[in-house]
C-alpha cells in the first residue's frame, strides 16, 4: 500500500474540492455450513469480480454533499446487487476505515456490514438481475474462510487473485477485527496483516 495513507473519517470528510469520494461494503453473514460434510464454513463474506478482472466489494463514487457518504453507499450498492441490498441499509455504525491513494486524490471509504444468511442469499440471488449486472459487476464470490489439506485451497489460493486498490489489505484486517476466521489462523496461513 505505498503512497495510501489511512485517515480518520473526519480528515477525509474535509477533503472536498478537487477530491472525489468511493464508498464500499464487505457484506457477511454467519454460516453454519459444513463443506464437505466437515470444514465448518463459519461466515459468508461477499466479494465481486469487477469489470477489470479485479476483485474488490461492492460500491462505488458518491458525492458527499447528497444525503452523505451512507446515502451515496446505499444508491451504489442496489445498483450493483439488486432490490436485495434493499433490504438493509449501511450505516455509520458500519463504518470501518479510509484511505487517501497518492496522485488520483480519491478517498477511498470501507464499510463493513452484517447480515442474515438470508438477506445474504437473497443479495447473491438478486444481483443478476441488478442494473450494473453484466456491466461493472461481473458477479459476485464468496470468500472462501478456510484451509484444504493441501494448505493451498481456500483462502490461501483466494489471496493469489488480483485485488482492485486496498481491497485485499481491507478483506484481510475486516476478517481478523470482526473475528471472522480463527484468531491466529492469518499468520498460520502466512498472511501478512495491513499495517
Amino acid at each position: 500500500m505505498a503512497g495510501i495513507r489511512k485517515l480518520e473519517l473526519e480528515e477525509a470528510l474535509v477533503l472536498r474540492s478537487g477530491w472525489r469520494h468511493a464508498c464500499h461494503a464487505l457484506l457477511y453473514a454467519p454460516d453454519p455450513g459444513m463443506l464437505f460434510g466437515r470444514i465448518p464454513l463459519r461466515y459468508a463474506v461477499l466479494m465481486q469480480m469487477r469489470f477489470d478482472g479485479r476483485l474488490g466489494f461492492p460500491g462505488g463514487f458518491v458525492s458527499v454533499q447528497d444525503g452523505g457518504l451512507e446515502a451515496g453507499l446505499n444508491r451504489e450498492l442496489t445498483e450493483e446487487l439488486g432490490e436485495g441490498a434493499a433490504d438493509f441499509r449501511v450505516e455509520r455504525a458500519d463504518y470501518r476505515s479510509s484511505h487517501a491513494g497518492p496522485g488520483a486524490r480519491i478517498v477511498a471509504h470501507f464499510y463493513a456490514k452484517r447480515l442474515t444468511l438470508e438477506q445474504l442469499v437473497a443479495v447473491e440471488m438478486g444481483a443478476p438481475r441488478a442494473k450494473d449486472h453484466g456491466l461493472e459487476v461481473l458477479g459476485l464470490v464468496r470468500v472462501p474462510l478456510y484451509t484444504l489439506r493441501d494448505g493451498v485451497g481456500g483462502l490461501p489460493a483466494f489471496l493469489e487473485n488480483s485485488f482492485i486498490g486496498t481491497a485485499k489489505e481491507q478483506l484481510l484486517e475486516a476478517l481478523q477485527d470482526l473475528e471472522l476466521v480463527e484468531p491466529g489462523s492469518l499468520t498460520a496461513w502466512k498472511v501478512s496483516l495491513p499495517r
